[in-house]
């Protein structure tokens, strides 16, 4: 992950607020329940020293959503006088907490390990005829970042594809009259009902930006529209054999294998990662704690931030907000336990070269 996308954040003038709200099941006290936990909030805020521009600023972002959309899905915002900032759905588990923190740069630690933990995906269940599509964002973080919690939907949108080809796909019986004809026009037609879920696809997937395409469907369908796929969208599909979306059966048959398909490209992806960082620290190229993270970062010598799944145990944001400035990634790795020493647990950095740090 890009640090650049939030470099408008990390390196906007402070001090600013940064704030999280867990997600909750919502209930008929909804609003008020909403209501009375922002307050608390805005309380300790106000305490630490918030200006009143600011506080100012996020009323009116808070105000604005229907009532109980923050405890279903959870939000972080990051404010100054200026204005919001940073305003994103958060799905922290229920139990993670409700915080608020005034300080020069903003506090994108917890942010950035649910998103790092979280697994974007576009399903497809296609037949010959047309296919629903649905974008899931399928997250897993404990209350602490250092438990599992149980897979959650935060994001989900669905929309229905129909092929202008027509209906009409299935193969005429032998001796069917114009039987060569008829077979042919079932197979054009398949075909372009194939090309059309394609291209919806393709301009989904422009917008939401997918770590897998996941087809699922009849063999026939998900076939044909795999074979219709850009290379880029080729490249990040994998097929669904289970379920559908027929019955509530199929449902959840469907649903556990995405579930399964989320574990091992996050498992591969953190196995990855941890070992990009090891092979770095055999080389010396890695420092840990937010303190030399922050000074390697000022020296450009940055070329990916690591948190580790335990939180830092000292404020991240000046460390964060340097390597955006040097154009670092971030990744999640699991950080050897040797390292969490004299306040430097949570977040380390692998080096482009060596460099002194405090």
């Amino acid at each position: 992950m890009e640090l650049t996308r939030l470099r408008p954040v990390l390196e906007h003038p402070g001090p600013m607020a940064t704030v999280y709200l867990e997600n909750r099941p919502p209930g008929e006290d909804a609003g008020t329940q909403s209501r009375l936990r922002w307050q608390s909030v805005r309380e300790r805020l106000e305490a630490d020293g918030a200006t009143r521009a600011t506080l100012t600023a996020l009323d009116a972002a808070l105000q604005q959503d229907p009532v109980g959309e923050v405890q279903a899905d959870g939000r972080v915002l990051v404010a100054c006088d200026d204005g919001v900032l940073l305003d994103e759905h958060w799905d922290a588990s229920l139990g993670s907490g409700d915080a608020g923190y005034w300080s020069d740069v903003p506090q994108l630690d917890r942010y950035l390990r649910e998103a790092l933990t979280a697994v974007r995906l576009l399903v497809a269940v296609a037949d010959q005829q047309g296919a629903r599509i649905r974008q899931e964002v399928l997250g897993e973080l404990g209350p602490d970042g250092s438990e599992p919690a149980e897979e959650q939907q935060f994001s989900a949108a669905d929309s229905a594809v129909a092929g202008s080809g027509g209906a009409r796909v299935h193969k005429a019986r032998r001796g069917y009259l114009s039987h060569k004809h008829n077979q042919r026009r079932a197979d054009e037609v398949v075909h372009q009902n194939a090309a059309d879920i394609a291209a919806h696809l393709v301009r989904t997937a422009e917008r939401f930006r997918p770590d897998v395409l996941i087809l699922a469907g009849t063999v026939q369908g998900r076939t044909a529209v795999h074979g219709e796929l850009p290379e880029h969208l080729a490249r990040i599909s994998v097929d669904a054999d289970r379920g559908g979306v027929q019955d509530d059966a199929a449902e959840a048959a469907l649903a556990e294998q995405i579930d399964e398909i989320a574990d091992t490209l996050r498992s591969r992806r953190l196995a990855a990662d941890t070992d990009a960082f090891e092979l770095a620290r055999s080389q010396g190229l890695t420092v840990c704690g937010p303190g030399p993270v922050a000074d390697a970062a000022r020296q450009g010598a940055v070329s990916t931030v690591v948190l580790g799944h335990e939180a830092a145990d000292r404020p991240t944001g000046d460390a964060l907000a340097a390597s955006s400035a040097c154009g670092a990634d971030v990744t999640l790795v699991d950080l050897p336990e040797d390292d969490y020493t004299d306040g430097r647990r949570g977040i380390a950095a692998v080096l482009r070269f060596a460099v002194p740090t405090a």
